[in-house]
């Protein structure tokens, strides 16, 4: 076998920085997900390969190639743990793409790199689609065209120029594009489903809950989900968004079980009042948590069911936005009858654990005299001696609950929600907690609530006679402005002047609140443009009853006629330029000699061919020649046409 020579002449030297760009442009967006040497190993393979052109050098070896590529696939699967995914599998491609550099020679390698560059770009979009991924994927795509026809460019075509055509290919197919997407049917789930590689729950909220882990996402600017309510907006006290339940405590660390179907778990609440209707758009989570607002009694996200502690889950996890509509009762009441079983584990508490609490706990009972007056005891307690909210909580070691109870007097809502749980089971009462969200901030630009991470929320549910599961929340009791306006509003009203706000802040606040509007639209419009919206369309457009046939062929025929107009404009802007008069005439008189006008021969050259070999008079000749060479060339105008005409037809 013969070996293929190594060494580069330079031919791609004006090529090969558009490829290189181009490559760049579609790595750019898989760069944050990347290990840090995979982009490193990019970086230096491209400007190695650059160097090697400049200098018309040897490309790497087949046995150095090989040696490289069975290194990066090594490293791509022990920094991955994998090569399929998201994740691993763009980094693959990427430092795959890079490896590909160093054994290219002719232009048709620059090709494989221009395709595996949309390859890049296209599994950009199976990460997330941001209201960015438009103008990125425009912007990439007419990279990657310029740098194609900068391969093929003549010497005098610019680059600026490459630009402009490969700008006008990108406006000739986005009407098919369009037409494509409107018309297209759409299925309720999409083709494939591609596991998005993440080493951490997005949702902030895991299934277990120990003081510090809430007041870690306190200054998140992350949203959670977007809510979009049927009617008036409930009031923040009212804003709940139940999430996971806790009911397991170690002494230090709250914990729930996995989330089962309870059977009974809807039937076990009984609702009064009027509904609150509303659509959730919840962002990824990999979680299986749904959260609502309590209490939900109807939803529409398919596979979703009611746990056994009143909580919504979905049999998958939550790896891609969702939206689904929600019916829930602000007025409710949740298993008013508790089985001595189920009183005895809600009321259980580690042995020797939190002693301190415990001890006071009891005392505090026996001093009040029932349940009730006990739960009013603790709150006054939190609410009349020196506990304070902060969101820089101490540490508070073993113990936690007699620590902060006692000592440090210092926490966010979940020490409170801890704090007073473990003193209800102490004195026997039920308690579980409650982790989610509460509050949020209506967005005024797209009349929708925003639900931040910074919203995350734990409070506690105790069982009543009579009465049944009942919200406690102790975060009030201390600071009554976290529930009344909710977190981010609290920080605005003056809450959280000690972390820095100020008039600058809030101009920016309103340009996030643009900004977030604009992504809702996203979502609702674009990414949300699913089966029932689409129908919905077609059916604004005059489509009655469209089913798969109807947009099929509607997609056809819309195709077609786009191809047919795009065409007539092609050939319209592209059209060879009309023959003047005076050359029609001409063609007549040459076409009158017998003869054949070669290419490139000027008219006095067949005019004396046409002399020497055709049957007409020398003078006639003569006479059109002159006539023609003064109406092509001259200055006569009309006139000299007019002596042409009367000398061609004279013969």
């Amino acid at each position: 076998m013969k070996a293929q020579p190594r060494g580069t002449d330079g031919s791609l030297l004006l090529s090969l920085p558009w490829t290189l760009g181009a490559l760049l442009v579609s790595l750019a967006p898989h760069i944050p997900y990347l290990a840090i040497w995979i982009s490193v190993a990019i970086v230096g393979c491209a400007a190695w390969r650059y160097a090697i052109e400049k200098g018309r050098r040897m490309l790497p070896s087949r046995w150095v190639r090989a040696a490289l590529a069975l290194i990066c696939f090594l490293g791509v699967f022990g920094t991955y743990s994998s090569i399929s995914g998201v994740g691993p599998g763009s980094a693959l491609l990427a430092i795959m793409a890079a490896m590909k550099l160093l054994e290219t020679r002719k232009r048709r390698d620059q090709f494989v790199l221009l395709f595996i560059s949309i390859f890049l770009v296209m599994s950009s979009l199976l990460r997330e689609q941001y209201l960015w991924s438009l103008p990125y994927l425009i912007f990439s795509t007419l990279i990657i065209i310029t740098a194609w026809l900068r391969m093929s460019a003549r010497g005098s075509e610019t680059a600026r120029q490459s630009f402009a055509t490969g700008g006008r290919l990108l406006l000739y197919a986005a009407p098919l594009a369009i037409a494509m997407w409107i018309f297209f049917p759409r299925l309720a789930s999409p083709f494939w489903a591609v596991p998005v590689d993440s080493g951490r729950a997005t949702s902030g909220l895991s299934d277990t809950m120990s003081p510090g882990d809430i007041s870690s996402l306190s200054m998140s600017d992350e949203v959670a989900f977007r809510v979009r309510f049927e009617g008036a907006v409930p009031e923040p006290r009212d804003r709940y968004w139940r999430g996971l339940v806790m009911t397991s405590f170690n002494g230090r660390t709250w914990s729930g079980s996995e989330p089962r179907i309870g059977a009974p778990a809807s039937q076990q609440v009984a609702v009064s009042g009027e509904p609150v209707a509303y659509e959730v758009t919840l962002e990824p989570t990999r979680q299986q948590w749904v959260f609502a607002m309590d209490m939900p009694m109807s939803w529409s996200l398919e596979r979703t069911f009611m746990g056994s502690q009143q909580q919504l889950f979905r049999v998958r996890p939550i790896d891609q936005r969702v939206a689904y509509s929600v019916i829930s009762y602000p007025n409710y009441r949740i298993q008013t009858e508790l089985p001595v079983v189920f009183r005895n584990w809600y009321t259980n508490v580690p042995a020797n654990s939190n002693t301190r609490s415990a001890k006071l706990a009891r005392e505090m009972r026996v001093a009040a005299g029932s349940d009730a007056a006990y739960i009013e005891a603790v709150l006054a307690k939190f609410h009349e001696e020196e506990y304070f909210y902060t969101l820089q909580p101490p540490p508070l070691g073993n113990n936690p609950v007699d620590r902060f109870l006692f000592d440090t007097r210092r926490g966010f809502c979940e020490h409170y929600a801890s704090a007073f749980a473990f003193m209800m089971r102490s004195a026997g009462i039920p308690a579980r907690i409650v982790l989610g969200y509460q509050g949020g901030e209506i967005n005024p630009l797209g009349g929708h609530l925003i639900v931040r991470q910074s919203d995350a929320h734990a409070w506690t549910e105790v069982w009543l006679e009579r009465y049944g599961w009942y919200r406690v929340d102790p975060t009030s009791a201390v600071a009554p402005e976290r529930i009344e306006y909710g977190a981010r509003d609290a920080v605005l009203n003056g809450f959280g002047e000690s972390w820095g706000y100020s008039a600058s802040s809030e101009l920016i606040h309103r340009l996030t609140l643009t900004w977030d509007a604009m992504n809702a639209k996203w979502n609702d419009w674009i990414l949300g443009y699913g089966p029932e919206k689409q129908n919905k369309f077609l059916q604004w457009l005059g489509m009655d009853d469209p089913d798969w046939q109807k947009m099929l062929l509607t997609l056809v025929t819309s195709v077609i006629a786009l191809i047919l107009a795009i065409s007539g404009l092609l050939m319209l802007r592209n059209r060879a330029p009309s023959r003047d008069l005076a050359t029609v005439m001409y063609q007549r008189f040459v076409k009158k000699t017998g003869l054949e006008q070669s290419t490139g021969e000027t008219a006095q050259e067949f005019a004396r061919r046409a002399a020497i070999e055709s049957t007409l008079p020398a003078a006639h000749v003569d006479a059109v020649t002159a006539a023609y060479l003064d109406a092509r060339y001259g200055a006569a105008g009309d006139a000299a046409l007019a002596n042409l005409k009367s000398a061609v037809a004279a013969i």
